[in-house]
């Protein structure tokens, strides 16, 4: 029997794609890059480029990486490969934004849900996109605190861990993520329910996130946190 918005305690989030924009991030911050170099760089060229570059076996924890990522594809965009532009790519993590929707629809569902985040991105980024999101987590989880990333089972386990420390179960955990390679298809191996916020509805190819090899498909699907919500919102008014 398919689950319901009422049978789950828990909400947890992947946070860069899902709640942070980071590919606005990125693009702003190599668009500045650019100018002052009195170049023009394409958008969505930077992030196939970066997704190439992020995905090669000498990769960092994120968003530390992005020093060694823009070294790597600057030559590429006709940018300046010089170290402290990577640093400042590497930095400008702190000012990423949430999506338009992210804050609003997170503060609805913490009133009904205990919310954790289930990120990619070390504590010292993390802290930036959690006031980014203003403050709505009950527990977090990053790369430093689990060792590893997402897609690894690993990271997950840690999570299933506290949850059962306190008395709950994976039964009681809705998965919300926008990655179909770092959560939804293997939170579906681990016997999660999902949500898939495929954020880039509108757009053509997996931008800033790698490809999965094959697609999952989600027990819930929506293009927006604030559907979710909605959701959320009139099922249990029904």
């Amino acid at each position: 029997m398919a689950k319901t918005f009422a049978d789950f305690k828990y909400l947890t989030f992947d946070v860069v794609g899902t709640l942070i924009d980071f590919e606005a991030g990125l693009k702003d911050c190599l668009a500045g890059i650019a100018r002052e170099a009195g170049v023009a760089v394409d958008g969505e060229e930077a992030l196939t480029l970066y997704r190439a570059a992020r995905y090669s076996p000498d990769a960092d924890l994120f968003p530390d990486d992005l020093a060694r990522v823009y070294l790597a594809i600057a030559p590429k965009l006709g940018l300046p490969a010089e170290r402290p532009y990577g640093e400042r790519l590497r930095d400008s993590a702190r000012n990423w934004k949430g999506f338009a929707d992210s804050a609003e629809a997170m503060a609805r569902l913490a009133g009904r849900y205990k919310l954790i985040a289930m990120t990619n991105a070390r504590r010292w980024a993390f802290d930036h996109f959690s006031r980014a999101l203003g403050n709505p987590f009950y527990a977090a989880f990053t790369a430093d605190d689990t060792g590893t990333e997402k897609p690894d089972p690993a990271f997950f386990e840690k999570v299933f861990a506290f949850i059962a420390a306190e008395g709950g179960a994976k039964g009681d955990i809705l998965h919300v993520a926008q990655s179909q390679y770092h959560d939804i298809g293997i939170s579906r191996k681990l016997g999660l329910t999902n949500c898939w916020i495929e954020r880039r509805h509108a757009q053509k190819g997996y931008g800033g996130t790698i490809e999965p090899a094959e697609f999952t498909k989600p027990d819930f699907h929506f293009t927006s946190m604030a559907a979710l919500a909605d959701a959320v919102e009139k099922a249990n008014a029904a």
